[in-house]
């Protein structure tokens, strides 16, 4: 299987343009941020219920913790929230009724209580960007944007394995992508 790609800033605006333009444009829209902007895997977003970002007093969490038994490998971790999809969030969930709080953050048209499988939500992922026209995306490729955006930033390595999750450097290394604005950024560095 191919590398996914990662996502330039036009492709993440055709994406975006092409989700407001459908039904459930709201839960895609902040499906889609939490792989950009939060790095989450497909499979953990499916999987995300509305305890995970919702504290008692009910306000958004800025961390949400994903237990060992929820995610790839085996290895539990910490998924930080930026503001900005902290908004999307709230707004989201401001937006439709809630039965229990180990309810599905996410669900299909089947219900309030029938939640995206991993396979569903990366149809939905493979479908969406062929739909918006971006070329080669898939439902990997809003966690390898969310790593390549970071180390463009200059953002260590080391930091971005433990915000995915991973126990080995080498494999963040295999998601991060070099251009060559990244290039000419650094050079100006010296």
């Amino acid at each position: 299987m191919a590398a996914a790609k990662s996502l330039t800033h036009a492709e993440i605006e055709r994406a975006l343009a092409f989700i407001s333009q459908n039904a459930n444009a709201m839960r895609n829209r902040v499906m889609f941020l939490l792989t950009t902007n939060a790095g989450l895997r497909v499979s953990e977003v499916a999987d995300l219920k509305l305890s995970d970002v919702l504290d008692a007093d009910g306000t958004i969490r800025s961390e949400v913790l994903l237990a060992a038994e929820r995610v790839k490998h085996g290895h539990a971790r910490t998924v930080f929230l930026n503001n900005a999809v902290r908004i999307e969030l709230a707004e989201y969930i401001q937006s439709r009724k809630w039965f229990e709080s180990e309810q599905p953050l996410f669900t299909t048209h089947r219900g309030p209580r029938c939640a995206f499988t991993a396979n569903t939500l990366t149809q939905y992922f493979y479908w969406m960007y062929k739909n918006a026209g971006v070329k080669g995306a898939s439902s990997h490729s809003g966690r390898k944007t969310f790593l390549t955006s970071l180390a463009g930033k200059g953002v260590s390595v080391f930091v971005l394995a433990a915000l995915a999750g991973h126990k080995s450097i080498t494999t963040t290394q295999k998601y991060v992508f070099v251009n060559d604005d990244v290039k000419r950024s650094a050079v100006e560095l010296v």
